[in-house]
């Protein structure tokens, strides 16, 4: 079957394309975590902001498992209603609804023995839970329209990005499911948190990107540019960064001089449609201040403001937003201290 095929090619490329990388006591230590729970036929949650790659950390923990050689299946279940969900995870017999016109073998039975991924997990309706939950507890369950019962011995690693217990406690998320799915929780580590790993991931994107576009060599980032890559806040996280770096390398070339630009957004134009372009002779507006003020403590507060809308705008780089305020470095060092402002950038 083409979802056969699909599924050997996930389980030849998942450790291959994208290896993890990082030597921060936050990675390792989840991957400690995530080395203790592999061997365990129980459900896993696996947390964390997008772009931490909770996918790799699902097929590590199924490749670090007794069921490495059977099937690592994955499912998204954004956006999808839910009897396309249903067909997808059960299956259904033909003619069960309009346009099945033959047997489908859901991903349940796909990954019989194996593990089924499951991502999204939060966007899945109530009553596709309690199937789910049906599964978790008695390994069976029935095709979309059929009444065979099916069993199944699949263990599920499950993923988000949001608080599922506190969509449990409104009523939003089945408690039940929650307490089955959470026999351990392994929360992923936000890029900021990681910051001795940034380099290392950028160098190994950078090195890669190198080969891919076949270049003689990868020269390395100028100290300036590796400035900008630490001083980043990465929302992106893993992913941010690799989209970062590999286009810096190829807009960059073929060049033995050390990559010396970073452009955190792509979007960056004069030209882009929409954009907050002002007409040259406008002046920006004042602030509207009623009295009686403390002139200190206003003071200080538009200086404050002024300090994070320039990091802001300037994607956290400090020396760029030295710039775009007309100081030098050590200059905008020295407000951010007297602010207590660096710790939070």
């Amino acid at each position: 079957m083409a979802m056969e095929s699909d599924i050997e090619r996930q389980r030849s490329s998942s450790s291959e394309d994208n290896p993890l990388v990082g030597e921060s006591p936050a990675f390792l230590e989840m991957l400690e975590q995530v080395s203790s729970v592999a061997p365990l036929n129980r459900p896993v949650l696996v947390i964390g902001e997008r772009g931490t790659g909770k996918e790799l950390i699902a097929a590590r923990i199924h490749f670090l498992s007794r069921r490495w050689d059977e099937n690592f299946v994955k499912l998204n279940c954004a956006a999808l209603a839910d009897t396309v969900l249903e067909s997808e995870l059960f299956g259904h017999e033909a003619g069960s609804f309009t346009g099945a016109q033959k047997r489908r073998v859901g991903r349940f039975e796909l990954a019989d023995n194996g593990t089924l991924f499951l991502d999204e997990l939060a966007n899945i309706s109530s009553a596709i839970q309690e199937k789910i939950l049906r599964v978790i507890e008695y390994g069976e369950f029935e095709r979309l329209g059929g009444n065979q019962v099916i069993s199944v011995n699949t263990r599920i690693v499950g993923a988000t990005n949001v608080d599922l217990p506190k969509l449990a406690a409104k009523g939003e998320f089945r408690a039940d499911l929650l307490d089955r799915l959470a026999f351990d929780v392994i929360t992923l580590p936000a890029l900021r948190h990681r910051e001795e790993d940034i380099i290392p991931l950028a160098e190994h994107f950078a090195r890669r990107m190198a080969a891919e576009l076949q270049f003689d060599l990868f020269p390395g980032f100028s100290p300036d540019a590796l400035k900008a890559l630490k001083d980043y806040r990465w929302p992106g996280n893993v992913r941010e960064l690799k989209n970062v770096v590999e286009r810096a390398v190829y807009r960059w070339g073929a060049s033995e001089e050390p990559i010396d630009e970073i452009q955190f957004d792509p979007f960056e134009s004069p030209y882009r449609p929409g954009g907050s372009e002002e007409p040259a002779d406008s002046a920006p507006a004042g602030p509207v201040l009623s009295g009686p003020l403390d002139l200190k403590q206003t003071v200080k507060d538009f200086e404050i403001d002024l300090l994070r809308n320039a990091l802001e705008k300037c994607q956290f780089n400090q020396r760029k937003a030295a710039e775009y305020l007309g100081l030098s470095y050590d200059q905008l060092r020295g407000y951010l201290r007297k602010y207590k402002l660096l710790d939070s950038n």
